[in-house]
């Protein structure tokens, strides 16, 4: 119930409901009320909100502030960083699921979404420069018919990853839940984190809590650095809306750990 209550509760607060909720509420003084100018107001700040959320520049911003707390790992022939070095001798990869859809009429890489995509391609490679590691493929069915790791498992071995090379955790909700849960499979061991760069403080604050040892791999990065300006980077964007979401999810999520002490 508490899940449920979770799930609906971030809807409401995703950046294009919040707008649309403001717009509608103008409307509503518009059309109901003798508060005309009350209604005007509230619309112009809701279509002015949704315009500002629009822009690349806030959305990179945001996510900025969670993707590079952590550096990637490369696993070169010459280990630039300490984790590099500490990844290279990990007998475990573990990969946290970001969203799927189950439709065997449709190819297993359109069933994961991109954050699901991205991440399972980046632990089949940090895989394969890793020998004798394991995936740990993590997420549960939630609201789909078949668990999230089965399908990123699917795709792994699809791209040569033999089935003894992974193990399943299929029945966590959320990222809490999949840290509960791994812990019994990695036990004290030194592990790799593949999630998404926005998502990797809050998954390793909550491993990091259980006493667990990751090693973080983020990928999946929506604000990359770039020096070249575009056309669109100063105008509205829908990705922009995206990014934002993504962000906002996460410091919702780090907040709500915190309360509840999984922090």
């Amino acid at each position: 119930m508490l899940f449920l209550l979770k799930k609906i509760i971030a809807q409401f607060l995703t950046p294009t409901t919040v707008c649309f909720e403001v717009m509608i509420a103008g409307l509503i003084l518009l059309l109901f009320t003798r508060r005309q100018r009350a209604g005007k107001i509230v619309i112009i700040i809701g279509i002015g909100l949704f315009a500002f959320l629009s822009y690349p520049a806030i959305s990179r911003m945001l996510l900025r502030s969670l993707e590079h707390r952590y550096q990637p790992l490369f696993l070169s022939a010459m280990p630039n960083t300490s984790n590099d070095a500490a990844a290279s001798a990990a007998r475990w990869i573990v990969v946290l699921g970001g969203g799927h859809i189950t439709d065997p009429k449709i190819p297993v890489t359109s069933q994961l979404s991109h954050a699901s995509l991205v991440r399972t391609i980046e632990a089949v490679r940090l895989h394969r420069k890793i020998p004798g590691s394991k995936l740990v493929f993590s997420g549960g069915s939630v609201f789909e018919v078949h668990p999230e790791a089965e399908t990123m498992a699917t795709l792994a071995q699809e791209i040569g990853v033999s089935p003894e090379e992974i193990v399943l955790e299929s029945e966590s909700m959320d990222t809490a839940d999949q840290a509960q849960r791994i812990k019994p499979i990695i036990g004290s061991n030194v592990f790799v984190l593949v999630t998404s760069a926005a998502h990797i403080p809050r998954a390793m604050g909550l491993f990091a809590k259980l006493d667990m040892h990751p090693i973080p791999a983020p990928t999946d990065y929506g604000s990359p650095d770039c020096q070249a300006l575009y056309l669109s980077d100063f105008l509205p964007d829908p990705g922009s809306l995206v990014g934002i979401h993504s962000a906002l999810h996460e410091y919702l999520g780090i907040i709500w750990s915190r309360l509840r002490g999984q922090l």
